[in-house]
């Protein structure tokens, strides 16, 4: 897939396959071209040449919406939550956009249950009642994370998941990511899909070797290396474009 922009070309001939099970990463330096990347793949962008298929499906197309219908939720690098409403409410919210209007009435027992179970997931039932605009980050992030969950997705596309969080922050994170992405342990989605499948993109290099079965490294808009993380964290092109040049 490449896209241009005039004269700029932000992803060039880039290959890119989410593993159906586990976390797949996405790292570079600034200006890589990860946020091209993650727009063509949520339908902000278009890709110039190439295709995204999902599900069989050539996608390329497809409005964000439709995308979000047939099972892709991301979270933003920007928290994108209702301050104004409950933690509790937030939720509810993401899970009634998730569910044709038609039939939402009929569902909202399902729809509440499935609130009170991410709340539990993601240990937020000590803020569940407050307004989110007066949560600190950390927990902000895990209402973001609780919002695309309670849309039951196949795919989760998550977008610099840690920004903003400090070590401690990060390292709960980390514990309840696995966890809610663990097979065994997911909340089941309407087809009796348990954990999605998931793409990140995050800056926190430590963060993406410990939860990433495969990772995809792009540098100047191009793929350089893509494998498990001891292969990538060896690869002489991602230590020297990423990683910094390795010592003498």
């Amino acid at each position: 897939m490449t896209v241009r922009f005039g004269g700029l070309v932000a992803n060039d001939n880039i290959d890119l396959e989410v593993a159906p099970v586990g976390i797949t990463g996405l790292i570079g330096p600034n200006g890589a071209g990860k946020t091209t990347l993650f727009n063509v793949l949520t339908g902000l962008n278009r890709p110039t040449s190439g295709s995204v298929a999902y599900d069989g499906q050539d996608i390329s197309r497809w409005s964000p919406h439709r995308r979000a219908r047939a099972g892709m939720s991301r979270t933003f690098q920007r928290l994108e939550l209702f301050g104004g409403m409950t933690v509790r409410d937030n939720l509810l919210a993401a899970w009634e956009a998730s569910i044709p209007g038609g039939v939402m009435g009929r569902r909202q027992s399902e729809g509440r249950q499935l609130v009170d179970e991410v709340i539990a997931r993601l240990q937020l039932g000590a803020v569940a009642g407050r307004q989110t605009g007066e949560l600190p980050t950390g927990i902000g992030r895990m209402v973001e994370l609780g919002r695309a969950l309670c849309t039951r997705p196949r795919l989760l596309l998550l977008d610099e998941p840690s920004s903003g969080l400090d070590a401690k922050e990060t390292a709960h994170f980390k514990e309840i990511l696995v966890e809610v992405t663990d097979p065994e342990q997911a909340v089941q989605s309407e087809d009796g899909r348990g954990a999605p499948a998931v793409l990140m993109v995050e800056h926190d290099v430590r963060l993406v070797m410990d939860v990433c079965r495969m990772i995809t490294v792009l540098d100047f808009g191009k793929r350089i290396a893509c494998g498990a993380p001891d292969e990538v964290r060896n690869d002489p092109a991602v230590i020297a474009a990423y990683l910094g040049e390795p010592a003498a």
